[in-house]
Parts: C-alpha cells; sequence; structure tokens
C-alpha cells in the first residue's frame, strides 16, 4: 500500500509538473510588445506553480522516496523567477525585477542545481544546461538591478561552469548584447544605482529559509508573498516617488518583416502625444567594418510613462553610395544602403533599408542609428510623411588614441557608449584606465560633465532658433538627456579626429542651434576643462581662445 501512495503521489506531481509547464510556456511565448491583456494567462500559470510547490512541499518525503532530484525542485523555483523577469521585460515596472532577482537568489543559495551536493559523481547534461541558463538568467537580471557584488560573485561561477562544460558539453548562451544592455539602462530611472537602495549582497534566506515560508501561499503576480521571498523585500529595495519605467521591447537578430511588425505595433498603440524612439545599432558596409553589434529600437512617451525598446543583431554586408539628379533625391536613394540585421548570408530579409523607416514618420520620430552605413539614413531628412523625425547618425568609423590597445569586438559600440555613459566612453578613447586615477578625480570629472550638461540644457530650453523636433522632445527626460550626451560626444571627436574627418563625426538632422555647436564656446569650455582635469589636453586640437 505504502508504494502504491508513493507511485500515486510521483505521478500526480509528474502530472502537475507538466500542466504548469505547458501554462509557462503560453506565457513565456507572448510577445514583449503589444496591448494584449496577458493578466489572465499570467495569474493561471502562477497558480499552477503555488499549487505544484505547495504539493511537493507536503509530499516531500515521498517524492524523494520516489527519486524526486533537487534540481526538479529549483527548476520548479528557476521558471516562476524567470516569468517574473518576463512580466519585467514586458512592463518595466521595477517589482517584478526585484522578485526575480529574490528568487534567484534563492535558488543560488540553496545550490538546487550544484551536482556535487546531490552526491552523484557525474553531471548529467540536462542538468548542467539549466545550471547554466540559471546563471546566465541571473547575471542578467543582476546586471539590471546593478548588484555588482554579486554580479563578480555569479560570474566567477559562471566562467568556472563554462570551462568545465566546454571540457566535456558543447553550450550556448545568451541573446543580450552589450550595446542592447546600455540602452536598456539609458532608459530607466533604476539602473543607474542612484535610484535603488543599497543592500550587501548576503541572502536574505539566512533570516528567512526557503522552506520557512512554504506553506502554500498563493503566488500573486502584483507583489504579495511568494512562498520564496521575503514580503517586506521588494519595498525594502525599490524606491516608490521614481515615475514608472518606460515599456521595452527588445529584440536580438529579428528578420527586417519582424522588426517592422514590432515596430508598427508599437507606433500604433502607443497613446496620443507620444514620441517614437528607434534605436538601431548594425553593421553596414563589410569593406570598412569589423564591428559585429547589436541595438534596440523604441518608443518614447512625453511623460516618460511608456517607452518600447527592441534590439537587432548586425553583420557585414555592402552597401552602395546616395544618388542624385540635378540636386533632387531619386527613390532609389533610399533603398541603396541599407543595415544588415541578420546572419552573414542570407537575403533581402536581413536588409533594413532607409525607405523601411519611412512610414513609421506618420508619428513623431526619434531615430538613433549606429552603424558604418549611418549616414545612409541622412535621406529621411525631408522625406517624411507626416511629422518631421529627429535624426542621431553615428560616425562611420570609431576614434581611438591607440586602437590596437582597444578590442572593438568586445566593448561594443563606441557611439553607444557615448550616449549611455559619456564619461567612460570618453576615457576609454584616450586611453585611460581605472587604474589611472582614484574616485575622487574620477567624481570631479564627473561632475565637470553634469555642470556642463546642466548649462547645455538651459541654453536647449531657452534658445529662441531651436527647431520644434527638438522642442517636442527635451520634455522627456530621457531624451534630453541622450541629445546632450550627443552634443558632447560630437564635441569631443570634432577636437579629437585629425581635420574633422567627416567618417569620425555624428550626425543630428534637423540641425541644433549654433550655440551649443561642436565649436561653440561653451561646448569647447567644458571639453577643454575636462580633458584637462583627465591631464590628456595633448590629444585633442582646441580652438585658440
Amino acid at each position: 500500500m505504502a508504494k502504491k501512495e508513493k507511485d500515486v503521489v510521483s505521478q500526480t506531481f509528474h502530472a502537475m509538473v507538466e500542466s504548469a509547464d505547458r501554462k509557462f510556456g503560453r506565457v513565456r511565448d507572448l510577445p514583449l510588445y503589444g496591448r494584449a491583456q496577458q493578466n489572465h494567462y499570467f495569474q493561471k500559470v502562477f497558480k499552477a506553480y503555488m499549487r505544484l510547490w505547495k504539493y511537493q512541499q507536503e509530499n516531500r518525503s515521498k517524492l524523494v522516496d520516489s527519486g524526486l532530484n533537487r534540481w526538479e525542485i529549483g527548476e520548479i523555483a528557476s521558471r516562476i523567477g524567470q516569468l517574473y523577469f518576463n512580466q519585467y521585460m514586458r512592463s518595466s515596472e521595477a517589482r517584478f525585477l526585484v522578485e526575480a532577482y529574490v528568487f534567484y537568489e534563492a535558488i543560488l543559495e540553496r545550490k538546487y542545481f550544484d551536482a556535487r551536493g546531490s552526491g552523484k559523481p557525474k553531471v548529467d547534461v540536462g542538468v548542467r544546461f539549466k545550471e547554466l541558463r540559471f546563471y546566465a538568467r541571473f547575471l542578467l537580471v543582476a546586471l539590471i538591478f546593478n548588484k555588482v557584488d554579486m554580479v563578480r560573485l555569479l560570474a566567477e561561477r559562471f566562467k568556472g561552469l563554462v570551462d568545465d562544460s566546454m571540457t566535456n558539453f558543447r553550450v550556448k548562451f545568451a541573446e543580450l548584447t552589450l550595446d542592447t544592455y546600455r540602452m536598456m539602462q539609458c532608459l530607466e530611472w533604476e539602473p543607474s544605482g542612484s535610484f535603488y537602495q543599497r543592500r550587501p549582497v548576503e541572502s536574505v534566506y539566512q533570516k528567512h529559509p526557503v522552506e520557512s515560508n512554504e506553506n502554500g501561499t498563493v503566488i500573486d503576480h502584483s507583489g504579495a508573498v511568494s512562498g520564496l521571498i521575503d514580503i517586506n523585500l521588494a519595498a525594502d529595495l525599490t524606491d516608490p516617488t521614481l515615475p514608472p519605467n518606460p515599456r521595452k521591447a527588445v529584440l536580438y537578430r529579428p528578420s527586417v518583416t519582424r522588426l517592422l511588425a514590432v515596430m508598427a505595433t508599437i507606433c500604433e498603440e502607443l497613446p496620443p502625444e507620444t514620441i517614437m524612439l528607434i534605436y538601431l545599432s548594425a553593421s553596414g558596409n563589410a569593406a570598412h567594418s569589423n564591428l559585429s553589434q547589436a541595438g534596440s529600437s523604441g518608443g518614447s512617451r512625453k511623460s516618460s510613462k511608456d517607452k518600447v525598446v527592441s534590439g537587432v543583431y548586425g553583420e557585414d554586408k555592402s552597401s552602395a553610395p546616395e544618388s542624385h539628379c540635378n540636386g533632387k533625391r531619386e527613390s532609389s536613394d533610399y533603398y541603396d544602403n541599407y543595415l544588415w540585421l541578420g546572419p552573414r548570408g542570407y537575403g533581402g530579409s536581413n536588409a533594413l533599408y532607409p525607405g523601411d523607416i519611412i512610414p513609421f514618420t506618420r508619428r513623431p520620430l526619434f531615430l538613433i542609428i549606429d552603424s558604418d552605413s549611418s549616414h545612409a539614413f541622412k535621406v529621411l531628412h525631408g522625406a517624411e510623411r507626416g511629422e518631421p523625425a529627429a535624426l542621431l547618425l553615428s560616425p562611420l568609423k570609431p576614434a581611438f588614441k591607440n586602437l590596437s590597445a582597444v578590442d572593438t569586438s568586445h566593448c561594443g559600440s563606441q557611439f553607444t557608449f557615448f550616449l549611455t555613459a559619456p564619461l567612460p566612453a570618453f576615457c576609454q578613447m584616450v586611453g585611460l584606465t581605472s587604474a589611472d586615477s582614484d574616485m575622487d578625480f574620477y567624481n570631479d570629472a564627473e561632475e565637470i560633465l553634469s555642470i556642463a550638461f546642466s548649462e547645455w540644457e538651459v541654453i536647449l530650453c531657452t534658445s529662441k532658433g531651436l527647431d520644434l523636433v527638438w522642442a517636442q522632445v527635451l520634455s522627456d527626460p530621457f531624451l534630453r538627456r541622450l541629445i546632450l550626451r550627443f552634443i558632447f560626444c560630437r564635441s569631443v571627436l570634432s577636437f579629437f579626429c585629425p581635420l574633422e574627418d567627416e567618417q569620425y563625426l555624428p550626425i543630428c538632422l534637423p540641425h541644433l542651434p549654433n550655440s551649443v555647436s561642436a565649436r561653440s564656446e561653451v561646448v569647447q569650455s567644458a571639453v577643454f576643462r575636462l580633458a584637462n582635469h583627465l591631464k590628456v589636453a595633448d590629444c585633442f586640437q582646441f580652438d585658440d581662445t
């Protein structure tokens, strides 16, 4: 009778696992964009995992006797953490990121996937893949959450697992590139670190073990007790005074048709009085580029409550020069050059032309192109179909004091780096490292830049000659910050690069006021102060003043 009872328990448990997995698949596969009501599915899958967790708690000994492994318990917890993170990616609400972090930390502390704790002499390849996926996901959550100490710990352990796995198995992970990560953080309040309340990297489960709270409490997506988390943790870690984060949809290596479909959905569903932000980073001309980059595109609400970001990946592909006839733009200009979004060797479904963007100019558009073919998108200026677009176009080549000392294949795009972290980008360009200065010295440099940005902001907001295109985006703090960082980037490169070679300079259309031009007195003086402070003024050719 006892064996039969154990068999029934085991069969019931695995049936519940299959049912929960099916519901999980429905939620996991929902697109990260669009206005479809997804809460119904989200609640159903959490209820399924709540019942599953409660059942395994009440029947733990019988399940263990029937062969239940620790990794199977960890898999349930990992799924819940993944669900929270997916919900964060759909909504950008910080509470979901907090929940995901706490679930993953519990798994780490209890070593659910650690084969050494299971008593088995050999690691099962399936369990190892689950463990690697867990570390990859936790690393991403910790990065976005700005838990630096935890990131270092996870990276060290992850590297050890990867090294071991490369010896014994074949692994592929991660669909978030450095450029996409940087732009995601640039379009959120929290990731800068100053917005989160700091906590040391120590397990809350030393005080609140996982088992002590697993009493079948309803897992509620709105932030209630989940059975694995501390009910007060979200309140401890987040700042309720901040406005909501912008919504994002991040894409990795999409086909052009999928990218356009996502953009169309976002454009259609953005409320009135909004600006569509599209950020794309991809390679263009194989003859001039050895960069493999990634990026994102999205939309911005002026109140900062609604932004959407989607990402693309690009590899090298050839492009053709622009053509003009009697000073007039030909329709072929819109389809000569392109960005290459997909893997090498595929056809036109991976080529994004400037003309593909034109339909989206029926709404206000803020377009950032980071590519060695970015200047091809100048043809969009004046070709809009409803609203003038704001264009920020990257240089065609990066510029470094010592190119041989910079691994461009691993450091991301220089232009995106300037837009998302201007001081580190400046230091990278002139060859400075963290070992070259102490923290106070670096903080003083940050202060120089902060004061300059504040001054330029006032000039922009009070400029009588400011184009209406820029005027309508300045009210958004995220877009305003991108504009200020572009001004800095453009000025730095104009003094750093020989003879103002256009291929090393970014472009903005329509033009910003002359008062904040690359060589205006107020902008030049700030770059000069920063270069002097960092003792790298000899790297620049400043105008005589």
